[in-house]
């Protein structure tokens, strides 16, 4: 992806091609067969211990709603426009006053560093070398203060109870560590059931045995490269940045009673939030337009369309095959997308229907996992280079030119 501060000349120029990008001298050799976010997935697949593949990949239940992300995009076909000058390509979006490199960022991911050296700061480093924003997940292993100096685009994002005292002294340290937009997760009120966790035999907290030891010998990168290397250098990884104080150790039998009763979250609690918080603020986890509304109401700036990737209420509804809806209610709120994303096109039908913005979490993931920062920034390069040659092949030069006439149901 072009750095920030390079010429509106050098984004129009060609997109690199498949086979230029995968002889391109500074790539690392080790990312070179790595084409798509597709292929980051894969070679997670070998490189991480099976709990911890089976956690990030996995959903609640029966997945349905998992598969459901994906299956939505492939129910819509484009019509594209032919024999317009698209010379001009530009992949910039403005969000909330700032424009960014691309219409997509990096969603919060829990508990990354487990999978990724020093996970959230590779992805604080890379979005703010792309211009892009993340998400800090508050069930990350880093202090969100670190995180927030290395990365002056990162938003953080809460998972709370309905506890006010809790909620206040939170939404302080946030706003004193300088973020300026915080986002509210709202789909959380009690833990999902993820069969697949169990079967992979991966819990929060860790319970060291044999099966946990044979994890790390026979995946030898990763037991070197990221968890020797992280007790090495660092400690036992705490849950930072789930309350105003330091939580407790991933291994702690006292973790469940530390994230306290979230199934008494409620709206009064968002507009306690807005009278605290002077930045922006946003609500995750919204599939109903009425939500939304009254998300508005309660003095939001905007909603993220999500069902949690699929990992929380088995059977929610695909955020896209709702998005329309959600984006009509929003009078002047972001809407913003989360979920199934993996190609640029799927970036664009998300725009095309209503999105401000996108956000995509386990490609990210897979990537600094199995590359660590060379390997996060192939993979936003990846999916920007998509986004730039689909728009010239749908006869766009600007994503404001998106719309619903470029889309139609298929069958």
């Amino acid at each position: 992806m072009p750095p920030e501060g390079e010429t509106r000349e050098r984004l129009a120029e060609a997109t690199p091609t498949v086979a230029a990008r995968h002889n391109e001298p500074g790539l690392p050799r080790s990312l070179r067969h790595i084409l798509s976010l597709d292929d980051f997935e894969r070679a997670a697949r070998r490189h991480l211990p099976r709990m911890l593949y089976g956690f990030v990949s996995g959903a609640a239940e029966t997945d349905s709603s998992l598969r459901d992300n994906r299956a939505a995009f492939g129910e819509l076909g484009f019509v594209p426009r032919v024999l317009a000058d698209v010379t001009g390509r530009q992949t910039g979006r403005m969000l909330f006053g700032r424009h960014h490199a691309a219409p997509f960022g990096i969603a919060p991911m829990g508990a990354s560093a487990l999978s990724a050296y020093r996970g959230d700061l590779l992805f604080a480093r890379a979005a703010a070398a792309a211009n892009i924003p993340m998400i800090l997940s508050a069930s990350s292993l880093i202090p969100l203060e670190e995180v927030r100096a290395q990365g002056p685009t990162a938003w953080y994002q809460a998972y709370l109870p309905g506890e006010a005292g809790r909620i206040e002294a939170l939404v302080d340290r946030v706003l004193a560590a300088g973020y300026d937009t915080f986002v509210l997760t709202a789909d959380v009120p009690v833990s999902a059931n993820r069969e697949n966790n169990v079967r992979n035999g991966y819990s929060l907290p860790l319970r060291p045995n044999l099966r946990l030891a044979w994890e790390g010998i026979s995946h030898p990168r990763w037991l070197f490269g990221t968890a020797l290397r992280t007790l090495k250098n660092h400690g036992m990884p705490h849950f930072e940045n789930m309350d105003a104080t330091r939580g407790p150790p991933v291994l702690s039998s006292n973790l469940i009673r530390a994230i306290g009763r979230r199934d008494g979250l409620a709206w009064e609690h968002l507009a306690l939030i807005r009278a605290r918080w002077p930045g922006h603020l946003l609500v995750k986890g919204i599939l109903s337009p009425e939500d939304a509304r009254i998300a508005r109401d309660c003095g939001a700036d905007g909603v993220i369309v999500s069902n949690h990737g699929g990992r929380q209420l088995d059977g929610a509804i695909a955020p896209l095959r709702v998005l329309p809806e959600i984006a009509q209610a929003a009078e002047g709120m972001a809407i913003i997308y989360d979920g199934g994303i993996r190609r640029g096109t799927d970036v664009l039908k998300a725009l095309a229907l209503g999105a401000n913005f996108t956000f995509l979490g386990r490609p990210f993931l897979y990537a600094a996992a199995v590359g660590g920062e060379a390997g996060l920034r192939h993979a936003i390069t990846l999916l920007w280079e998509e986004i730039h040659r689909d728009m010239a092949m749908l006869g766009i030069t600007d994503l404001g030119q998106l719309s619903p006439d470029f889309l139609r149901r298929l069958g």
